[in-house]
């Protein structure tokens, strides 16, 4: 029942009597099946009633095209787009062979002001409509926003998951050889102070791979190894090639192994050489795992910090927090853009809607990414964010050096369905979205300036 009274609400059917009423303000038009009546992201002039037939509402949504409405007779379409003057945010195409009234938007008004059962109808619908699309582009903008999370948790946790998965598969392989190498150095005839520099040499090497100091670019690891299994193959180890990736890793170099062979002897240097290897690699797979499993656990707590996951919707925050946790969701986006932070730190906490404030810097930084995109000279990639506070308010800023917003249409930015992306790029509800969540929700404002190269928005919300 509450479905059919918003129904009703939405698509009212005008009286026989009252499409008579309106016959004398417009001229019929007759469509053929699947004939288009006016398309999207076109200015809409008219005002249009349906006679007979039916007329399909669409708009496109990503790759696909998403039916709003159909419209039968009596029922009618374009008031909301001619009363704005702004360009239709979707398409009517007729289902079968259809007549329809078509209204100029002159005898539009005329007929608003004279005909006052039908304007009663009219605006009544409207003020539904109205507040129908807010609340379905806001619902809508929630899945974009929940659609770019779910994404960028996808790809930072395939990396790791990955990492773990295969490293867990190899140090199954290190661990069931390990014993028989470790039981092999055991029985040769080694001193105490040998075995000594064997363990502390092991120990040494485990550390340096957990220091992370072994971090080597692609061409010194290479040369290094090269280094490493000449010489080894010098005192007649046949496994060089497989020793070398290891030891280079641990941070031997030439002289080091020379002072390992001065050292343990070169009485079983394959099988001390191969045990030690064999350590190291066990030690360098088991920090790849703790790393990746740390890299997952960070990740699932920003998203629960990211969406407010079990908490009070409205609550004392940190914007802080929720950048940090944004950029971190976001990270696979920004792997070639430099992130400059310019925090002050000494801002007091906000009391405010969180995982709201959160969608709006997701909109925010996937605008500027955007933008860097479509600038196609030499630069360096930059977004800067930065906060502050002025007066009694905290101000959030998102800049970047991308390709800048034209001075023609930067007033129009927040205007619900507008976009300077193409098709299927852009929604044209995510700053309209942000506006109000600013505007409305906190009581704050957003504003923007730019110019090439120096794009900035600024969102201030109040504090008390």
């Amino acid at each position: 029942m509450q479905d059919d009274a918003r129904h009703r609400l939405l698509f009212p059917k005008l009286t026989q009597g009252q499409l008579k009423e309106l016959a004398p303000y417009g001229e019929e038009i007759n469509l053929q099946e699947d004939e288009q009546l006016f398309a999207e992201h076109v200015p809409l002039d008219h005002f249009y009633v349906v006679l007979t037939g039916v007329l399909k509402i669409t708009k496109q949504v990503g790759s696909e095209q998403v039916t709003l409405a159909i419209h039968y007779p009596g029922e009618f379409t374009g008031e909301l787009s001619l009363l704005a003057g702004s360009t239709s945010i979707a398409s009517a195409r007729a289902s079968e062979p259809s007549r329809v009234l078509k209204i100029t938007a002159e005898n539009f008004r005329q007929l608003i002001v004279t005909c006052s059962p039908v304007t009663s109808v009219i605006l009544t619908a409207m003020a539904h409509r109205i507040r129908d699309a807010e609340n379905i582009s806001v619902q809508h903008e929630k899945l974009i926003s929940l659609g770019k999370m779910a994404a960028g948790l996808a790809h930072e946790l395939n990396n790791p998951a990955s990492a773990a998965s295969r490293a867990s598969g190899q140090l199954q392989q290190a661990l069931q050889a390990l014993p028989s190498l470790t039981l092999q150095l055991s029985t040769m005839p080694l001193t105490e102070q040998q075995r000594a520099f064997l363990t502390d040499f092991q120990r040494q090497g485990a550390s340096h791979l957990r220091s992370m100091e072994a971090s080597l670019d692609p061409l010194q690891q290479s040369d290094r190894e090269e280094e490493l299994t000449t010489i080894l193959e010098g005192y007649g180890v046949t496994n060089a090639w497989e020793l070398a990736p290891s030891l280079v890793e641990a941070g031997l170099d030439g002289e080091k192994l020379a002072t390992f062979i001065k050292q343990a002897g070169t009485e079983g240097l394959h099988e001390k050489l191969t045990w030690l290897a064999a350590t190291l690699q066990t030690t360098d797979l088991l920090n790849t795992i703790q790393y990746s499993t740390t890299r997952v656990s960070d990740l699932v707590k920003a998203v629960k910090a990211y969406s407010y996951m079990d908490q009070a919707p409205q609550q004392e925050i940190d914007v802080h927090d929720g950048l940090e946790n944004t950029l971190t969701i976001m990270g696979y986006k920004l792997k070639q853009i430099e992130v400059i932070r310019e925090y002050d730190k000494t801002l007091p906490r906000l009391n405010a809607y969180g995982s709201e404030l959160n969608q709006v810097w997701t909109n925010l930084i996937d605008n500027a990414i955007d933008a860097l995109k479509e600038r196609t000279d030499p630069f360096q990639p930059r977004i800067r964010i930065r906060t502050f506070q002025q007066n009694r308010q905290i101000v959030v800023e998102v800049a970047d050096n991308g390709s800048g917003i034209p001075a023609t249409i930067q007033s129009r930015i927040f205007e619900p369905f507008f976009t300077t992306k193409g098709v299927s790029q852009g929604s044209g509800i995510g700053l309209d979205v942000s506006y109000r969540i600013i505007t409305e929700r906190h009581k704050g404002s957003i504003q923007v300036s730019s110019v090439p190269g120096d794009t900035r928005f600024q969102v201030f919300l109040p504090i008390a």
